[in-house]
């Protein structure tokens, strides 16, 4: 009985994520490739890393260039949203379900920019907005954002995270 229990809350908490990714009106992509000769994602106790990432799944066009040049701090914006979706794709990938997020601990953005760019902090907002409207109080985690010279695929922006799941 108190297994069935379990069950039944979580699929109302599984519906309930479900609903608001619906509600907000988003759509997971389908969960990038990994660029290189790694993985998506890594656990280690209940901790989940997920592998950086950048806005390239579900958009029609990969964005290639840096804030400050080829993009405003509006657009980068949207960037690290579309990047926060392609995270939550791959958490629900390797976890089967995005009920199993108990936290999101960590996000941590290399914003491509031009060297007088100063808006990093309000380019990440895009993701961590994003991964608060989702999960609610649990969204809301520690973060670090770092403006760089270069990153993969001249890429706008890419995020690695870190969240704490429900044991298996």
């Amino acid at each position: 009985m108190t297994e069935q229990l379990a069950i039944s809350q979580n699929s109302l908490h599984h519906d309930q994520i479900e609903a608001r990714l619906e509600t907000l009106g988003l759509k997971l992509p389908i969960a990038s490739d990994p660029q290189g000769s790694y993985c998506n994602c890594v656990r280690t106790s209940n901790l989940l890393y997920v592998s950086g990432k950048g806005p390239m799944a579900g958009l029609d066009v990969i964005p290639k260039g840096k804030l400050g040049r080829e993009y405003t701090t509006e657009q980068g914006y949207e960037f690290a949203k579309a990047t926060g979706l392609d995270i939550l794709a791959a958490l629900k990938l390797e976890l089967g379900s995005l009920s199993r997020v108990k936290r999101v601990v960590k996000l941590q953005g290399f914003v491509n920019a031009t060297e007088e760019f100063e808006q990093h902090p309000k380019v990440l907002d895009g993701c961590s907005d994003l991964m608060a409207q989702v999960f609610g109080e649990k969204g809301v985690h520690a973060r670090s954002v770092f403006g760089a010279i270069s990153v993969r695929g001249n890429l706008p922006i890419i995020i690695d995270s870190i969240f704490e799941i429900e044991a298996d």
